[in-house]
């Protein structure tokens, strides 16, 4: 079941033992707030934490079968159930599953139990698995997909008491979506920009986002385009400050203008947005941006222009040209 799901219904009825699989620490942290808030009222005397690489699950279970301190519930989240990977760790000790197994089964009605798996996979094939799977509700703290990107954006904004543009959204779903907490971090320092109730603009954003290297990468190919050499040589001059290998620049402008051309090419072949980003497996912001390019620049010259990319990060990693001079005249045969 989905993070958004179940921290929706422990606000109506929380179960007594969770296990929360999953990469996303941003999701695993929003469940234990919620459970914290719900189970113990946000009175942390009774939460106790463990890390499963330090004492075996029989211990923690020990602590979850005693009664509570001046309280009528207590939660108990422990970390790093290994023991339910395919190659669980190593560790100085064992961990008694068993006793997992006949917990989970009758469970004290005082105690409310996080088991947390903060891993790609579980091995469905474990007997333990397979319990905590009938006995306890499933959180999946998986990474977001690009399909639920603007649901879980959406929820941030709405949280942090603002409105925000379209736009301003495709911008930030392009850039971080993937990174729940840079986005929950973005959208935090726009909510304070405008203040509670303010509404988020496309100039807000362009102004307030982070630079990264994609956002800077679009910048560029900007710049390129407009035939403005002051504005890209001053981004790239930024970029080395911030220690940015011009290769790897290199390799992000060749992947937009690449972009640019497929989405060209696939234009003239009658194929729609939604089509193109289906078939190339980009986000619609960014099938977007292609789309408004490929109209100011010819085919021959996107080509000649990946040629020219090539060309000098071959240079670059032949050590013929010191790579800053590389790309400096790099920018300049691509502006003209």
């Amino acid at each position: 079941m989905s993070i958004m799901n179940i921290v929706n219904d422990i606000k109506k009825s929380v179960q007594p033992v969770y296990l929360a699989f999953g990469t996303e620490s941003y999701f695993l942290e929003e469940l234990k707030q919620a459970l914290t808030k719900q189970v113990l009222n946000g009175d942390k005397s009774n939460l106790s934490l463990y890390d499963l690489n330090e004492i075996p699950i029989q211990e923690v279970l020990t602590d979850a079968e005693t009664f509570p301190f001046f309280e009528e519930k207590k939660l108990i989240v422990a970390t790093n159930a290994s023991f339910l990977k395919a190659k669980p760790d190593k560790l100085p000790f064992e961990h008694n599953t068993s006793y997992l197994e006949e917990y989970v089964q009758n469970p004290p009605d005082y105690t409310v139990l996080l088991l947390i798996a903060p891993y790609e996979k579980l091995d469905e094939r474990k007997k333990i698995t397979k319990h905590l799977k009938n006995n306890s509700q499933l959180v999946d703290c998986q990474e977001i997909k690009e399909q639920d990107a603007r649901k879980w954006l959406d929820s941030i904004i709405s949280k942090n008491k603002i409105t925000m543009d379209s736009k301003a959204k495709d911008m930030l779903e392009a850039e971080v979506a993937n990174n729940i907490q840079l986005l929950q971090s973005e959208v935090e320092k726009m909510a304070l920009y405008v203040g509670e109730g303010g509404h988020v603009s496309e100039a807000d954003a362009q102004r307030l986002i982070s630079h990264t290297p994609t956002s800077t990468s679009l910048a560029m190919v900007d710049a390129v385009m407009h035939g403005d050499i002051q504005r890209a040589m001053k981004i790239y001059k930024d970029l080395e400050k911030m220690n940015e290998d011009p290769i790897a620049m290199i390799a992000l402008l060749s992947y937009q203008f690449r972009m640019i051309l497929r989405v060209k090419l696939m234009k003239q072949k009658g194929y729609t947005q939604f089509q193109m980003q289906k078939q190339i497996g980009a986000h619609p912001y960014v099938i977007k941006i292609a789309m408004s390019r490929e109209r100011n620049i010819s085919q021959d010259r996107l080509e000649q222009m990946i040629q020219e990319l090539a060309e000098t990060d071959s240079v670059m990693k032949q050590g013929k040209m010191e790579k800053s001079l590389a790309f400096e005249l790099l920018l300049m045969e691509l502006v003209v």
